[in-house]
């Protein structure tokens, strides 16, 4: 790189870094073209961005060799502020494995973060730390941003409130259970023993499962009053191991607080459904003579009209395949018009695929009811007719617009009653909340629904075109 260039690429970059906000949140490195190249999460954004620029950093000894060539490729800077230190880790994950910058190499793969569930429904309800919840009948908390010290709070919080954390099944109704032996927790007392009848149904879902929750949900100001109170005592006894381990325990308490929420931040990739038995259920509800493997899931997002974007995920024998994710900014359509939006996205994906440039999927789910089912269709068929095609550089390609409709199927499936639609004339197909067909509908549309809405959060505070189609 010139000489001048690099000076200026600096000083350009050293600017916007004097402009970042002294709080949590989100940086990015960007090259060419506004094109992501690196996220990062800090506690003071502008201390941690100016770290990389410093003419006296060594990055390569400090930060590894792959982070240094990045530093050399950045044109700019930008950030998302957040409210904590948490939000930041949380949505960095995600947006890693939404965009996947290439020097990355941390948070792409599929592994996600723990929640900390009650299996509510149960008799005796237990409480595990899980990367993989239950698909209905649980109380979730989290997720949390580490599963190592959320396993020394789940130790703490056994002693506190006696649960049971084995995985026996217990009922209320097993007569058998005042003949059971306890495990030694009971001994401890620090379980209440459901499985030997020491305590009944209701006094364990009251006393022992009711309190656990409202001090997970709480500021839990109670017990660290009692537990502050405690290593108080001990140190005036000069007791310091005793104050020293009551310490420990307000600080892995005071971790709690290190976690999202299940609504906020969703890992919609945790409750998918068994891809091998969603996959036939669909072939048949489809009646497809051929196997249902590629699966595209279509959605658009704005805000009064302003910002409109439309985003298209891609599912591999019923596994999300990141590569295969796209972002559209919409181009064509002013004002709140979701049908219109639907058919400019529908265009410019697959007006390759209809020239026979690229592979049409098995299935395209568009997020929405029948208006938007027919929108897509409609789109689809003014493409097969049309004698001008859409490809702008089809005369350098010499390839001539299909006359036959795909053969690709394309289905909708509404928020409100979680309907499917896979007939314009038709009605509405219900299935039950259990059916991995529909588990797995709702899993494409669930993530194309995020990615648009993400994308569109980032375009409206930030003006981000990261990728854009």
């Amino acid at each position: 790189m010139p000489v001048d260039r690099h000076k200026k690429r600096l000083e350009k970059i050293r600017g916007q870094i004097r402009a970042l906000p002294t709080v949590p949140g989100l940086y990015f490195m960007k090259g060419r073209a506004d094109k992501v190249l690196y996220i990062g999460k800090a506690k003071n954004l502008r201390s941690r961005v100016a770290g990389y620029f410093q003419q006296s950093a060594d990055l390569i000894a400090s930060r590894g060799p792959k982070i240094a060539e990045m530093v050399t490729k950045v044109e700019a800077v930008d950030f998302l502020e957040t409210d904590s230190e948490v939000d930041a880790m949380l949505q960095e994950a995600r947006l890693i494995k939404d965009i996947r910058p290439p020097y990355n190499t941390e948070l792409t793969d599929d592994k996600t973060f723990p929640y900390l569930e009650i299996t509510a429904r149960d008799d005796f309800p237990g409480v595990y730390i899980t990367r993989k919840p239950r698909a209905s009948g649980s109380t979730l908390f989290g997720p949390f941003t580490g599963v190592k010290e959320l396993r020394g709070v789940l130790v703490v919080l056994q002693k506190i409130f006696k649960f049971r954390t084995c995985t026996l099944s217990i009922a209320q109704d097993d007569h058998k259970r005042p003949f059971f032996r306890p495990c030694i927790l009971y001994s401890i007392k620090q379980c209440t023993a459901p499985c030997a009848a020491k305590i009944d149904k209701t006094q364990y879902r009251k006393v022992v499962i009711g309190d656990l929750a409202r001090f997970l949900r709480s500021k839990r100001s109670v017990i660290m009053r009692r537990l502050k109170k405690q290593m108080g005592q001990a140190a005036e006894r000069l007791d310091y191991e005793s104050a020293a381990m009551f310490r420990d325990r307000i600080r892995l308490i005071e971790r709690l607080d290190r976690r999202g929420a299940p609504d906020e931040n969703v890992q919609p990739e945790v409750f998918a459904a068994d891809p091998a038995l969603a996959l036939t259920q669909l072939r048949k509800i489809l009646q497809s003579p051929e196997p249902v493997r590629i699966i595209e899931g279509i959605d658009v997002a704005n805000l009064a009209g302003a910002e409109a974007v439309g985003s298209l995920v891609k599912f591999i024998d019923g596994r999300p395949f990141k590569s295969g994710y796209r972002r559209f900014k919409i181009k064509t359509v002013k004002g709140i018009d979701d049908y219109a939006m639907i058919a400019e996205v529908v265009k410019r994906r697959y007006k390759y695929a209809m020239h026979g440039q690229e592979m049409w999927p098995d299935l395209i789910l568009i997020d929405g009811g029948i208006g938007h089912l027919r929108a897509a269709q409609a789109a689809l068929y003014d493409m097969t007719t049309s004698n001008r095609g859409d490809c702008r550089d089809n005369h350098k390609r010499k390839a001539k617009p299909v006359k036959e409709t795909p053969k690709t199927r394309i289905a909708s499936i509404a928020k409100k009653q979680e309907s499917i639609y896979i007939r314009p004339g038709g009605g509405p197909l219900n299935l039950p909340a259990n059916s991995p067909a529909r588990k797995l509908l709702q899993y494409v549309r669930d993530e194309a629904h995020r990615f648009a809405q993400h994308y569109h959060h980032i375009l409206r505070s930030k003006k981000m075109l990261n990728n854009t189609q």
